[in-house]
């Protein structure tokens, strides 16, 4: 029996099908139904009905499945340990959804690596369901999300608020709109808009801000990062937490600025989100750590 089985079979019976477990594993279809056939001969059981409509988990799988899980629970713990003894190789994963990043972000991993010279940071750009994801299945080891004021945080992760804010619109400097305080829903309506794609918290916002009235020219496009070079080139404006904006060096560069939207009292919010585990590596603690120290300094700035 090897774990990759146990894994296997655990997989199966999360993503609910064979076809989504191989491709969330990254393995083919027949492979994975060949290990979870090998582990059921040499159990002497029947783990999964397997049917044209598809294969689901047997009641003798659903009595074993605890049993696996606190054997998949001991490897992990096992593999933790051992990622804290071997701490200077660790490999960290932080999943974004591009905000704050040259304000809190980008700072932080410089200070995290200042301190672990040998771990490798690694940042990937993702939406954040895809975060919620890859935090829940352990292909990430911290996450940075967007939250809007009432949605719900995800079962299974726990979350530390980091930065308070409210949306704001970007654009260039030299924009007429920036003679404004603030900028009004028809003023903003009338110009071209570069929206975030679908996935995002700024998508959702900005379909509430307009409602079925969307601007008359939209582009679309992944992350506040990519937003804020499409606005500086002038292809129009957007919308984004203030603290995607504040500190941005194209905002230090007097390329482009911000301006509330007038009588919106919505409030976003940065989470830092990771997997409710018994035992955090070292790393990852730290990492975290930083973040939370980075966004301490950010929120005393903002208030001095």
């Amino acid at each position: 029996m090897r774990i990759e089985q146990l894994e296997y079979f655990a997989a199966v019976t999360q993503h609910g099908s064979l076809r989504r477990a191989s491709e969330r594993l990254h393995i083919s279809q027949p492979a994975l139904s060949e290990a979870v056939s090998k582990l059921e001969r040499e159990l002497g059981v029947t783990l999964l009905d397997r049917r044209r409509s598809g294969a689901r988990i047997s009641r003798q799988g659903r009595h074993l499945l605890p049993n696996m899980v606190e054997v998949l629970e001991a490897v992990d713990r096992l593999r933790t340990a051992a990622g804290d003894q071997s701490a200077g190789s660790r490999l960290v994963r932080v999943g974004t959804v591009d905000a704050a990043t040259s304000t809190l972000l980008v700072p932080a991993v410089r200070g995290f690596q200042e301190a672990h010279s040998g771990t490798t940071v690694e940042v990937l750009n993702m939406q954040q369901g895809e975060i919620h994801q890859g935090l829940a299945e352990g292909a990430l080891d911290l996450g940075l999300v967007n939250v809007l004021a009432g949605d719900d945080p995800p079962v299974g992760l726990v979350g530390t608020d980091l930065v308070h804010g409210r949306p704001v619109v970007v654009m260039p400097a030299d924009h007429p709109l920036a003679e404004q305080e603030a900028v009004t829903i028809d003023d903003l309506r009338a110009e071209r808009f570069v929206a975030m794609r679908a996935g995002y918290v700024m998508h959702r916002f900005a379909h509430r801000l307009f409602g079925p009235d969307m601007p008359g020219t939209t582009y679309s496009t992944d992350g506040a990062e990519m937003g804020k070079v499409m606005v500086a080139e002038g292809l129009g404006l957007t919308v984004l937490p203030d603290y995607s904006v504040l500190g941005d060096p194209l905002q230090r560069a007097g390329i482009i600025t911000h301006r509330p939207i007038a009588g919106d009292r919505t409030a976003v919010t940065l989470v830092l989100r990771q997997r409710r585990l018994e035992h955090v590596p070292a790393p990852v603690r730290s990492m975290a750590a930083a973040l939370v120290s980075r966004a301490r300094a950010y929120r005393e700035a903002q208030a001095g």
